[in-house]
């Protein structure tokens, strides 16, 4: 695993991710992202990414480890039919 510190390695590391755990996936997206922790040196990323899946939109946050490019945790949040 490669570190994780720009927004285009940011997008690579949740797209890997999302693909492994969910397949195949379109209108893959990062929504938002946040440094952890808020204040003092960063350790890792919190990054919140939508996509489709068979006409559903999922939501998934995602917990990636600076230094190593790991995910720590991913969580689904939601998933609903788009308007």
């Amino acid at each position: 695993m490669d570190p994780v510190s720009s927004p285009d390695e940011i997008f690579a590391a949740s797209k890997r991710v999302i693909d492994t755990l969910y397949g195949d996936v379109s209108d893959f997206k990062i929504n938002e992202t946040f440094q952890k922790p808020e204040k003092g040196p960063r350790e890792s990323w919190d990054v919140q990414v939508n996509f489709m899946i068979d006409g559903l939109k999922y939501t998934v946050d995602l917990d990636i480890e600076e230094k190593s490019g790991r995910v720590v945790y991913a969580q689904l949040i939601d998933t609903m039919t788009p308007l």
